[in-house]
């Protein structure tokens, strides 16, 4: 790709769903420049792909092949060139971004600066955790497709303890999964993760069904306020019936050596604990010279610029977007906006680029629907509130149309078919976190258990 020294450059922080939309519709609406050489885009992310985090759950349950969640930036984003690193610094007084390359300290490699013209950030966000006693020690997120997988392998590694060992207080520990956060994330997650442990706990004769404890514990007073009250107290009392425990206005306390104490005073070991409590703006755009508001966030304009600033662009996560729906609000962090921010925000720097007048990002919340295991859901759109087997329809259809990339879209399928014919798989790969260890105790060493 031929690039002309006084070429247009566009950098874009950030691969997710903000920076690898607006990097598609910046490919399709420029393509004349691009190929001439006038314009060029560049993306970086510390990833090689972008995770459509609303199918985590089924992933971790083994109802989608994990690789099936994810998009490979090169292979969709043909005319822009990926970096993958972590940006360590944004100065837009210089037009100017600090990487950290991708494995650096192995290579001996620096930082690298690259220069802009226009810049998008769409860092996203990471987990929000609190400084609980034992938490980061024994704690994991659920954020990335890492995390779906070694909770599925964890969970069906602990079935493997169980049924191996008498010592009951050894047993109860890894037959003990709570969950922390009752949003979308920990509670699609412990519901597909309970629902897949029911068809595995069927091949392990030694362990009862009765004796897997799953607990959601949430510091409100319901859950999954997305959709809405009246369904959040059906997904509550849903969950129940299925035998897991929901504490509500609760909240832990400590977690140390996976002993797990609770604000209403009951303490017991767990084997495993997930934290979904929130999440937060990338601290990358505290290390910048944007203007961000007291929760971390960039302050946005209702065009998707960044507050006071020409040539910078933000949305998603990490960015308050003024909700022109609702005056003196702010757009919710979730997929549904940043997708449609990203497709504004793009044909924003097209507008700007031939000096034309930008358009505001403006979208009313249609609802939500939510995945709580097989042919299981609950959700409110647009008022119409359904749960059961017609929201898990709703919930798989709406998502597999925004899943991006036809190829994507067909393995999605394709998996979900094959499940209709045979059941799911229940081998835990547990060795994949240490694949070293073979070869280890082979060269004569013994690596700890």
């Amino acid at each position: 790709m031929r690039t002309s020294d006084n070429a247009r450059k566009i950098l874009i922080v950030g691969g997710g769903y903000v920076g690898m939309y607006a990097a598609l519709r910046l490919q399709k609406k420029l393509r004349g420049d691009l190929r001439r050489g006038d314009v060029t885009i560049t993306v970086v992310d510390p990833q090689s792909y972008m995770t459509y985090q609303p199918f985590l759950p089924e992933a971790a349950a083994g109802n989608i092949e994990p690789r099936h969640v994810v998009t490979p930036l090169r292979k969709v984003l043909k005319r822009c060139t990926i970096v993958n690193g972590h940006v360590t610094r944004i100065d837009h007084a210089e037009r100017r971004v600090t990487v950290r390359p991708a494995g650096a300290a192995l290579a001996g490699e620096r930082l690298r600066e690259f220069g802009y013209d226009h810049l998008v950030v769409a860092a996203g966000s990471i987990s929000r955790t609190m400084p609980i006693p034992g938490l980061a020690d024994c704690g994991i997120g659920f954020k990335t497709v890492e995390e779906a997988i070694f909770l599925r392998n964890h969970v069906l590694h602990q079935l493997d303890i169980a049924s191996s060992i008498d010592d009951e207080k050894a047993r109860r520990r890894a037959l003990t999964f709570v969950f922390v956060g009752g949003g979308f994330a920990g509670v699609e997650a412990l519901a597909e993760l309970e629902d897949m442990s029911r068809d595995a706990v069927k091949w392990y004769p030694t362990i009862d069904q009765s004796e897997l404890r799953w607990m959601l514990i949430e510091a409100a007073d319901r859950i999954l306020p997305e959709v809405g009250p009246e369904m959040g107290r059906w997904t509550v009392e849903a969950l129940r019936r299925r035998g897991i425990e929901v504490r509500l206005k609760t909240m832990l306390k400590s977690a140390e050596k996976r002993h797990l104490v609770l604000s209403d005073g009951e303490e017991f070991d767990a084997g495993t604990l997930v934290w979904t409590a929130g999440v937060k703006p990338n601290p990358v755009v505290r290390d910048s010279d944007l203007p961000i508001d007291d929760k971390g966030r960039v302050k946005a304009t209702a065009e998707l610029t960044v507050e006071g600033l020409d040539g910078a662009y933000t949305a998603g996560d990490n960015a308050a977007v003024p909700d022109l729906t609702k005056p003196g609000e702010f757009t919710a962090p979730n997929a549904q906006h940043a997708v449609r921010q990203a497709k504004v925000l793009a044909d924003n720097i097209v507008r700007d680029l031939r000096e034309k007048p930008r358009k505001p990002y403006r979208h009313a919340y249609v609802g939500s629907v939510a995945g709580l295991g097989l042919h299981k859901g609950v959700a409110n759109v647009y008022g119409l509130k359904l749960k059961g087997v017609l929201a898990w329809f709703m919930h798989r259809t709406y998502h597999l149309s925004r899943v991006p990339t036809v190829n994507r879209k067909m393995r999605v399928t394709a998996d979900w078919t094959l499940a209709l014919f045979f059941r799911r798989e229940i081998v835990s790969l547990g060795a994949m976190e240490r694949p070293r260890r073979e070869f280890e105790l082979a060269a004569g060493r013994r690596p700890d258990d």
